[in-house]
């Protein structure tokens, strides 16, 4: 009986632990210091201590699952196959359009971003879902480090489907062929802003968390009606919270983590609000330990 109630208490002990570990999320890798999803941020965020790596992912023609935030080659951030500047409409470099192996003959990682001049900037093809996974696992294992959570955004529009990108029903199927067959699987949030791909995973990824992405919508209630279920988290742009709308979460048992937080004093802010997180491009700026955090 005694060893019984040890055991018990063990594991709640773990339980709690887990559950109050602030969840310090890298935005696109690190997007402020690195190629915005490019495998040079996703191992860099890792080395800067973060809990889950965030990106996001469309797919090619040949049914590829790649890391972007565009389903096309962005003219922001890409070179064509030349090393030139996009002149054209860059959705006429649509992803879904070409094989993988063309969408690699783009560097996205060496042309200057004024938005995030602390660049390091180099040569950065959009890398594979795949090819990510297994380096930050392999790298975590070389360097004895704990693998960090995923967090896969679904870059999907309604208006987009068969465009720009298969359906969700697809797109879902697809990263989880990649995901479940990974020492990633139980380590995994799906994010969207279209709630459909939501309801697809979970319908059929019963190992996965799922985030609900909010841009706009303040009334915490009307978002939450989206979705059929009631998400893993609620994820909504930081100025859009108040410390009524983290406690109702709460209440709802729904964890709160806000993007994109990229400086020390917001983060404090969130923090006094009591979310459960976190997403920056900035993981280098953001000290846990100065939030009491760590």
């Amino acid at each position: 009986m005694q060893k019984r109630l040890i055991l018990i208490c063990l594991s709640l002990s773990l339980s709690l632990g887990v559950q109050a570990q602030f969840d310090l999320q890298g935005h696109r890798g690190c997007r402020g210091i690195m190629p915005e999803n490019s495998i040079p941020a996703m191992i860099r965020a890792v080395e800067l201590g973060v809990t889950t790596l965030e990106m996001d992912v469309v797919m090619s023609k040949d049914g590829m699952v790649l890391l972007s935030h565009e389903p096309w080659m962005s003219s922001g951030i890409c070179l064509d196959q030349e090393g030139e500047e996009i002149q054209d409409d860059p959705k006429r470099f649509s992803i879904y359009g070409m094989t993988y192996e063309e969408v690699r003959t783009f560097d996205c990682g060496s042309k200057p971003n004024e938005r995030f001049p602390e660049q390091d900037l180099q040569e950065s093809p959009k890398p594979s879902l795949q090819e990510v996974l297994d380096t930050v696992a392999a790298y975590c294992e070389e360097q004895d480090l704990p693998l960090p959570m995923v967090n896969i955004e679904t870059k999907i529009t309604p208006e987009g489907d068969g465009v720009f990108h298969p359906s969700p029903e697809i797109l879902v199927k697809e990263i989880a062929e990649v995901v479940n067959n990974s020492p990633f699987k139980k380590l995994m949030y799906l994010q969207s802003f279209d709630p459909r791909s939501l309801e697809v995973a979970h319908d059929t990824q019963s190992d996965w968390k799922l985030v609900l992405l909010i841009e706009k919508e303040r009334d915490v209630k009307k978002a939450l009606e989206s979705l059929s279920f009631k998400p893993d988290v609620y994820s909504p742009f930081f100025e859009l919270l108040d410390k009524d709308a983290v406690n109702y979460l709460h209440d709802q048992e729904i964890k709160v983590i806000p993007w994109t937080v990229n400086f020390q004093v917001y983060a404090e802010v969130m923090r006094d609000m009591g979310v459960d997180g976190l997403i920056t491009d900035y993981p280098d700026r953001i000290s846990l330990e100065s939030l009491g955090l760590e």
